[in-house]
């Protein structure tokens, strides 16, 4: 199969994303901040905003210091290696849609309500929306 300069590039931004998105929710299963990681990481907390967004690619030798720093191997952040307690990396692409991890945080600290009902309503929509639509 070949792919186009396009597919190629597309498949790319997908490592990239899925790099920084598991990143990001190594980092804050630690309750580490993003200035705490750039300190580590000798970079800039924007700079490590950019990492988890999947906007800048993550060298070798700054993949090797982030699995240090977040406690963790570069093979788990890239996906090769997983964990029985580690979510499936549909969650991890699904963690990626801006705010997902905002609301998470919110449904998670909502006492057992009608706004946490509401807020799972929510986001139950949002995933519906996501879905290819038949016959689209």
């Amino acid at each position: 199969m070949n792919l186009t300069e396009s597919d190629a590039k597309t498949d790319v931004d997908g490592v990239d994303r899925a790099i920084g998105a598991r990143v990001r929710a190594r980092r804050r299963s630690l309750g580490m901040s993003q200035s705490d990681l750039a300190e580590r990481l000798g970079v800039s907390f924007q700079q490590v905003q950019k990492y988890e967004r999947g906007a800048n690619r993550i060298s070798g030798s700054t993949l090797v210091a982030a699995s240090r720093a977040l406690q963790t191997t570069v093979s788990w952040l890239v996906g090769e290696e997983t964990h029985e307690s580690a979510p499936p990396d549909e969650a991890f692409t699904a963690l990626m849609t801006p705010g997902a991890l905002e609301m998470l945080e919110a449904y998670r600290v909502i006492p057992r309500s009608r706004a946490r009902q509401a807020l799972l309503a929510l986001a139950r929509e949002m995933a519906r929306e996501d879905e290819p639509q038949p016959g689209l």
